[in-house]
This record gives C-alpha cells, sequence and structure tokens, in this order.
C-alpha cells in the first residue's frame, strides 16, 4: 500500500492538503514532516484569533492517523466538545479560514454540520461523542452501508455519565464502533512503551481475533463451569498485560495504551481495527497536552484556552482589564462570605477557573468540591450537603446547567432545599458561540415553585447577590450573571443582602417606562437619555428579582405610564413574561398600557463580539429605541446613538 503512494518534492507538505484524499496519498514516511508542519500551523492561527491551543497541540499525530487510515467523510469521525478539533480543520479544507476562527461570521471554534461533511456531529458540551457515534453506527447496520464509526473522546469526557450509559449500550448491544480514548492528563495510565505498543497491535491483530474466536468456539463445548474459568483467565490474562478491565467489563476489546505522538505505534493499530471483525473497540491513546509548543507544555491549564498571543515569546496579548470580570468578583465575594459562616461550601464541575471556585479552594481546600463533568451529580450532591444544614454554592455555566435540570426539579426544587446557583456566563458569550450561550436559564428556572431567582445590573450588585443567598434559607435561589469584565462602577466594602423581591429606580421619567432585568441596565440609561433627547421622558428601573417580582414597582410603573419595557438576556417565557401574568392577574394590562417584553431572538446567535451580538439581537440602547418609538407609532429616524456608538 505505502509503495503506491506518491513521494512529495515539495517541503511545505501541508500546501498539498487539501483534504483527507490527498493526505492519504502522503507515503508514511512524510507524515511525522506533516506532522510538524500542522502544529507550526495551528499554533500560527491561534496566535491570531485566540481559542483552544493545548488539546489541538496534543492530538495532531493522532488527527493525521486517523484521516490517513479511514476513508474520511464517508467513514464517520465524530470528535468530543471539539476543543483539539483545529488540526481537524486545517487538514479537511478550512485552513484559509482559519484566521476567522471564534470570530464574527468565521469558523466555530468547535465541529458544526453546517460547516463541513467532515463534521458529522456538532459538539461543544463534553461528553457526548460515543452516544452520537453509537446512533450513527446502529444506523449504518439498519442501512445495510459498509463504513467505520469512530468516536474521540477525552480521559477527562469519559468520566461523565452519558459516556459511560453510551459505553455500556454500546457494549450490551455488541455494536461494531471503534472509540478512541485520548488520555492527555496520564490519568488512566504511566507513560508507554515498546511492549505496551506491541501488546496492542497484537490485541488488535485479526490473527489475535480469529484465535479468540476459536478458543470460544472450543470453550463452548465444555461445561459451563470450564467455560467460565477458561473466559476469566483469558481476560485477567489481557488485563494483567494491557490494563482495561472497566472497559472490557462494558462490552468493549481494549486495545492500548500506545503512544499517541509515534506513527509507528497509531498506524498498525488503526488498520488492525479497521479490519477487525469485533464488536465495540477501545482504543487507549496516551498524549501530551501542548505537545511541541514549549510555553504550552509547561503551563498546560494556562494554554487551554487563550487571546492572541505572541508565537515566539508565548506571551498573550491581554489588555489591562478596566473592571474586575464578574466570575473573579463572585469569587471573592463568596470568600468574604465564607469567613464569616463556616458552612459554606462551594461545588463546580470541572469548571473550577471559570467559574472563580478556584478562588475559593485556595482559601478553603476542605470546603470546595471539583465534581469533575458531573453537573447531575453536582447537583443532587449540593442538595444533599444542604439537607444537612450545610450552605451550598453551586456555580455552574447557564448552558451547563441544563445538563442537570432534572436533579434541579426532582433533588432540589421539590424538597425545597436551600441549594444556591451562581449561574456564570448569562446571556451571549461571544466567541464561544451559541453552545456556550446562557440563554435559557430564566425560563426553565423560573417555571419551578420555591425557586428565588435574581440578575445583578453590574458587579457591585453581584456582590449584594452572594451576600444574599448566602442569608437565604428559604429554599433554592439561583443568581446569573455574564461572562466578561463589570462596567468599572464603585464596589462595596462588603455585600449586604437585598430585600426578597424588591427592584430599585435609578432615574424617573413620566412617559416611557424601561424595566431591566441584569445587565442591560447600561443599555436601559442609555436609550432613556436619547429618548429624552427625542423628548420623551423616561423612567428606568432595576428589577433585581425575577421570582419573586416587585410587583408593586411594576403596578407602579403600569399607572404612571404610557409604555412599559422589559429587556433581559434570555429567551422567551423569562422575565418578561412573568411581568405580563403579574399585569394580567391584577387586571393592569388594558389598551391604556402598551407593554413590550425584550428578549433573545427565537434563533441560535452564532459568535461574534458580544457587543455586536446584542446589537443583532436588538437588545443594545438603539434596539430599545426603537421599540419604544414603534410602540408610540412613530416612525424610526436615524439614530445618532447608533451612529457614534
Amino acid at each position: 500500500m505505502t509503495s503506491r503512494r506518491r513521494p512529495v518534492s515539495n517541503r511545505q507538505l501541508l500546501d498539498r492538503i487539501k483534504s483527507p484524499s490527498d493526505l492519504r496519498q502522503l507515503p508514511e514516511g512524510e507524515l511525522a514532516q506533516l506532522a510538524e508542519e500542522l502544529r507550526r500551523e495551528t499554533i500560527n492561527s491561534v496566535s491570531v484569533t485566540g481559542g483552544h491551543l493545548g488539546a489541538g497541540l496534543g492530538v495532531v499525530e493522532l488527527t493525521i492517523a486517523l484521516h490517513y487510515v479511514f476513508d474520511t467523510p464517508h467513514d464517520r469521525l465524530v470528535w468530543d466538545v471539539g476543543h483539539q478539533t483545529y488540526p481537524h480543520k486545517i487538514l479537511t479544507g478550512r485552513r484559509e479560514r482559519m484566521r476567522t476562527l471564534r470570530q464574527g461570521g468565521g469558523l466555530s471554534g468547535f465541529t458544526k454540520r453546517s460547516e463541513s461533511e467532515y463534521d458529522p456531529f456538532g459538539a461543544a458540551h463534553s461528553s457526548t461523542s460515543v452516544s452520537a457515534a453509537l446512533g450513527m453506527a446502529v444506523a449504518r447496520d439498519l442501512k445495510s452501508e459498509g463504513r467505520n464509526v469512530v468516536a474521540v473522546i477525552g480521559d477527562g469526557a469519559i468520566s461523565a455519565g452519558m459516556a459511560y450509559e453510551a459505553m455500556n449500550n454500546a457494549g450490551a448491544r455488541n455494536e461494531r464502533l471503534i472509540v478512541v480514548l485520548n488520555d492527555n492528563n496520564m490519568s488512566i495510565s504511566p507513560p508507554t512503551g515498546a511492549m505496551s505498543a506491541y501488546l496492542a497491535r497484537l490485541v488488535s491483530s485479526r490473527a489475535y481475533q480469529n484465535l479468540k474466536k476459536l478458543g470460544k468456539q472450543l470453550a463452548n463445548r465444555l461445561p459451563k463451569f470450564f467455560y467460565d474459568k477458561a473466559h476469566r483467565a483469558e481476560e485477567f490474562a489481557r488485563g494483567f498485560w494491557t490494563g482495561g478491565t472497566l472497559f472490557e467489563e462494558l462490552g468493549f476489546l481494549y486495545v492500548g495504551p500506545i503512544d499517541g505522538h509515534k506513527f509507528e505505534h497509531l498506524l498498525p493499530v488503526f488498520r488492525n481495527v479497521k479490519k477487525a471483525d469485533a464488536g465495540p473497540i477501545l482504543v487507549h491513546v496516551v498524549t501530551q497536552k501542548g505537545k511541541g509548543y514549549p510555553p504550552a507544555e509547561a503551563s498546560a491549564d494556562k494554554y487551554h484556552g487563550v487571546v492572541a498571543f505572541d508565537v515566539v515569546s508565548g506571551q498573550q496579548a491581554k489588555q489591562q482589564p478596566k473592571a474586575p470580570s464578574y466570575t473573579k468578583v463572585f469569587g471573592e465575594s463568596l470568600i468574604a462570605a465564607a469567613r464569616s459562616d463556616d458552612k459554606i461550601v462551594a461545588i463546580t464541575a470541572a469548571m473550577g477557573s471559570g467559574t472563580g471556585i478556584d478562588l475559593f479552594e485556595k482559601e478553603f481546600p476542605n470546603r470546595s468540591f471539583d465534581v469533575g463533568i458531573a453537573e447531575q451529580h453536582a447537583v443532587t450532591f449540593a442538595a444533599g450537603l444542604a439537607t444537612e444544614g450545610m450552605k451550598p454554592f453551586c456555580a455552574i455555566y447557564s448552558t451547563f446547567l441544563q445538563r442537570g435540570y432534572d436533579q434541579v426539579v426532582h433533588d432540589v426544587a421539590i424538597q425545597n432545599l436551600p441549594v444556591r446557583f451562581a449561574i456564570d456566563r448569562a446571556g451571549l458569550v461571544g466567541a464561544d458561540g451559541p453552545t456556550h450561550a446562557g440563554s435559557f436559564d430564566i425560563v426553565y428556572l423560573g417555571c419551578l415553585p420555591n425557586f428565588t431567582l435574581m440578575a445583578p445590573a453590574d458587579e457591585a450588585e453581584l456582590v449584594h447577590m452572594v451576600a444574599t443567598a448566602a442569608a437565604h434559607d428559604e429554599g433554592p435561589i439561583a443568581f446569573r450573571f455574564p461572562r466578561g469584565e463589570g462596567f468599572g462602577v464603585e464596589m462595596p466594602s462588603e455585600g449586604t443582602p437585598v430585600p426578597l423581591g424588591r427592584g430599585r429606580i435609578l432615574r424617573e421619567g413620566t412617559r416611557i417606562a424601561i424595566l431591566s432585568y441584569g445587565t442591560r441596565l447600561g443599555e436601559a440609561l442609555k436609550a432613556a437619555s436619547e429618548l429624552e433627547a427625542r423628548g420623551l421622558s423616561t423612567t428606568v428601573a432595576d428589577a433585581r428579582f425575577a421570582k419573586p417580582l416587585d410587583r408593586d414597582l411594576i403596578l407602579r410603573l403600569a399607572r404612571a405610564h404610557e409604555i412599559l419595557i422589559t429587556i433581559e438576556e434570555g429567551s422567551i417565557g423569562g422575565f418578561g413574561s412573568h411581568v405580563l401574568q403579574a399585569l394580567l392577574k391584577s387586571g393592569k394590562l388594558d389598551n391604556a398600557l402598551k407593554v413590550r417584553t425584550m428578549v433573545l431572538p427565537d434563533r441560535f446567535i452564532d459568535q461574534d463580539k458580544p457587543d455586536i451580538m446584542y446589537a443583532k439581537a436588538g437588545l443594545d440602547a438603539a434596539g430599545i429605541v426603537a421599540e419604544a418609538l414603534q410602540a408610540l407609532g412613530r416612525p424610526m429616524k436615524p439614530s445618532l446613538l447608533r451612529r457614534h456608538s
């Protein structure tokens, strides 16, 4: 096979690769050079745009080997999460667009079905690959199609319950499926060597599989007692030398561990498993995160996700923040509260730095719990803590909390347990796009009895809401806050609990009222200034709470104004819907009052800068002005605010 491939004289091999079919024309001897070029191209691309770097650098050889051996896109290659797919994107016809990565109108930072036929499944949340791949494998068999299905999953992602559910199902079905376990933290096995590589080739070989089948046929003729003993002996011997007993118990043939940076290990094993007439197979590959780029190798955590950086020095081009991030404010506020209350504990689901719990852990290591990629467990674990009088703060991104929703309902809300949910990444999140946007938590929590819901208008209000949650023992309470920096407002010396269900008025007017829930308050104040310039007296209020609503404030605004506009960073069915319900029940929703609810549009918004995304959604100051003028029946004139923003 190798001899039929034409040698490539051009030193820049990557320039010749427009698709994996071009890659498969290279002789094996050229693949190491291609890996070097692909690694360099990945570094250069991410240095311009920012993004996820370390994981991609760790799978360069693995990516090449998979596309080299398997006939993609006919063979399905399903990547978990997508952090590691930048080399995959470069090899699959997207190299010229890599400088648009995570930018408006550019490539997604994750796999995306609409982006390429080489992305058979979109993924930005972890631990979905095996389930999706199993579905594809079953569909293949139902349609009598001949194709391989390969899932690539990391050692962190495979720890999640969903991955084990899928593997258990695949093993029980004895489905022909290949799962590649990318172990880049050395969390499962020690470094691999020649012996493990040899055993991996042996176990995955057709000769071994045929011998195993023959042994099984012979053993079937023996009494059951001897069959069981023989089977256990074979399993023990293989598990002793290769590991992987857990995967074998799930019904997988375990192959590995093998060195994920050596083509002489990867290629023969992948060729063997491609030809294997077996059920599900797990290939355990050990890689190094950040491989080939010294700054990333030396600091895997810092180079997991990066902003633009200098390739030579590795120095990231971070601008000096004008204000602390909401995440940092939350972490520091929780620490302050915990110093005076030893019942406060913190929980995160593998996102310690992303949620600020890493700050808490440094001061209170015994009261901080990272449960791994297991949001369902995190929520019920917090509920268990609450039953014993502890004060758990469960810090999870809005988009990840969706994964633990049944537990929120069944284990927290129904039992009215005082679990505190700190919901980071509320609203639109910029470069990570729709998969990480916190669009739905107001709706999916707001419909639950017993819940208290808050949203700070700025970072100072967040300090007070952490204190409010710490003092709240009457049931579950949640507060949401966005990604990124605050507004630079004056910070309080300490948090003070906010009276439950009480909003505040920041600006008094007579004709239009804008009621904001969350950090759109700044845009509401800008809109009020422009409306005033147009002769329209405007009130601006900060709701603070979606549950319980400040009904007195809402009725006051309804009575005293011609127009009432609500605005929130969430989907339809949230805060504005609660306000409408309150007005209906009070009998104040009549023809004399024009009510408009401003929410995220009924579509997923692709990645861009957050300000641009909110402008597209109509949730900026210009959008508020346009909504008010439309309600008044006035023609919309060019907005000075929009022109100068």
